[in-house]
């Protein structure tokens, strides 16, 4: 196995990309090494274990998940992996698979105060809620768990945005579309995030942009993706991966994914936009006329100022789109927010306590007497009420979700990481019809493994199909 894995990773290596992250069937292999450790190998072997395994409900993290659980209740013993280090690496996998094993060392007495400090940052918890809530009530350590989520410690002990942040300018002139991000001829490995990246801008009449980028990054600083027009096109969330797997930063323990990242824009569009926020990017909108390829720039997120950062020069000034914004760049994303935020609404109102002042709230739109259009109201039949004005936060519920073919292997991979083992909507679709007629060898890959996610998680599912 570590052979093969090493071939891979210097083929990958040759391409400027790291290695694909482990499945299942490889994990399962690196298990049996880390029992038995071959000599040399250790230092090796437990860094693909900690960093290269899909976090979430990837099958992969099954089988760590299990193996790390067995190794925390000391039913197997391992030279490199002690029953805490287990534990604490059962805190690492955001959700899924880790919450359960996590929840039930709350009562051992050696790990137990390691599981709650893992609980404690773990947010994708949904339903395994009621289980800690109740153990709460006679288990000191499910307590400390609660009264965390309570706190909103998760988010407060995240470094707050800076007051400024000098960065490089990557400015490309004119419309950049989604696809110029991630071009359609290559959507085949958009699910392979290092890989289809290497393809962003190639198409354009930029020069060199990855070559452009990696001299931008030596200052050290991070680098700013700045256009006139930003995100115009469909394909948002390849275009997005692409784009912060350049200028994003790694996220710990899960491969092949950035977040974070800035992006600066005279116009951005919106879907485009709110991609961005889900991500924790710094996105704003803002006059980028005076700001070119290579400048050295501090952008004042507070303030609502971007300036040179040789003269001190004011080059623009910005409004954030949404006052919650820097509490999403804060979160790690618009969605860790919104989930998060959520756990500790609803953490509260299980103890009876108001609600918590820690987070900026969305601001409530001013009431009008006007009526509302079609589309208006059919968002605000979703959420409840007569009609939802433009700008109003809100969440609808969702009945019917459809997956597209070519984004289908993208957006499974991004349910497993929000560790869904079931769906709630009523209705979940994956097509097959785009590309059912001529397919290609990369649209019959899929299909099989698609198939049996979603009927998997059909399976899980309480709701009506």
């Amino acid at each position: 196995m570590l052979k093969e894995y090493r071939k891979h990773e210097e083929e990958r290596r040759t391409q400027g990309i790291p290695a694909l992250a482990l499945d299942a069937e490889q994990v399962a292999d690196l298990v049996e090494l880390i029992k038995e450790p071959p000599t040399g190998e250790d230092e090796f072997i437990l860094d693909l274990f900690t960093n290269k395994v899909p976090a979430g409900v990837d099958q992969a993290a099954y089988v760590k998940a299990a193996f790390l659980t067995d190794v925390a209740n000391g039913k197997v013993s391992t030279p490199l992996i002690t029953t805490e280090a287990a534990t604490k690496l059962l805190g690492t996998m955001l959700g899924g698979y880790n919450v359960q094993p996590l929840i039930a060392l709350l009562d051992n007495e050696e790990v137990g105060d390691v599981a709650a400090e893992a609980l404690t940052n773990t947010l994708l918890i949904f339903d395994a809620f009621h289980d800690v809530f109740e153990l709460s009530k006679i288990n000191k350590r499910a307590n400390k768990v609660i009264s965390s989520w309570a706190e909103a410690e998760w988010f407060l002990n995240k470094p707050v945005v800076p007051e400024c942040i000098t960065a490089k300018v990557l400015k490309v002139d004119g419309e950049i579309n989604t696809d110029d991000l991630s071009p359609g001829p290559e959507a085949w490995s958009r699910p392979d995030i290092p890989l289809h990246a290497l393809s962003m801008l190639k198409n354009t009449d930029f020069k060199d942009p990855i070559g452009t980028i990696n001299k931008l990054e030596e200052s050290g600083d991070p680098v700013a993706f700045v256009g006139d027009v930003v995100g115009t096109g469909s394909s948002r969330k390849s275009a997005t991966n692409s784009l912060l797997w350049h200028i994003g930063d790694d996220i710990p323990y899960i491969p092949n994914k950035r977040t974070g990242g800035i992006c600066l824009g005279g116009k951005i569009a919106p879907i485009f936009f709110n991609t961005l926020e889900d991500s924790g990017t710094l996105v704003l909108e803002c006059d980028v006329t005076n700001m070119e390829l290579g400048d050295s720039i501090n952008i004042y997120p507070h303030e609502g100022r971007i300036c040179s950062s040789g003269s001190g020069k004011e080059l623009s000034s910005f409004t954030l789109k949404n006052p919650t914004l820097l509490d999403e760049v804060r979160a790690g994303g618009r969605i860790p927010l919104i989930i998060g935020r959520s756990l500790t609404d609803r953490t509260r109102e299980a103890l009876s306590e108001k609600s918590s002042t820690v987070f900026v709230r969305p601001v409530s739109q001013e009431k009008s007497d006007k009526g509302y259009t079609l589309a208006q109201k059919m968002v605000g039949r979703a959420c409840g009420v007569e009609g939802i004005r433009p700008g109003t936060y809100c969440e609808p519920r969702l009945s019917t979700v459809g997956s597209q073919d070519t984004t289908g292997p993208m957006t499974r991979d991004e349910l497993k990481e929000l560790a869904c083992l079931g769906f709630s909507a009523d209705l979940v679709m994956q097509s097959f019809c785009h590309t059912v007629a001529y397919p290609k060898p990369s649209d019959i890959e899929p299909s099989p493994y698609l198939t049996r996610f979603y009927t998997n998680q059909r399976r899980s599912s309480t709701q009506t199909w």
